[in-house]
């Protein structure tokens, strides 16, 4: 887990969730989290987004969305 910051500020922090997809998890609010892939350095691909309480709903769906970019060869 790390913490991570947006524009120089603490918001949160994230972590490795399964097969190339992490959670951002923000520290305010009810628990808000992102799903991304990332490739490289910089580029990021947001693939889901909710809080606590759609948390497994949310990570299946960055999952397939993520596995379909991948078998269509765009991601």
């Amino acid at each position: 887990m790390r913490l991570c910051e947006i524009a120089g500020k603490p918001v949160g922090d994230l972590h490795p969730v399964c097969n190339g997809i992490s959670e951002l998890r923000f520290a305010f609010g009810p628990g808000y989290r992102v799903y991304f892939a990332q490739k490289g350095s910089k580029l990021m691909l947001l693939l889901a987004g909710g809080d606590k309480s759609s948390q497994s709903k949310d990570i299946k769906q960055a999952k397939i969305l993520l596995a379909q970019l991948i078998e269509e060869k765009k991601w």
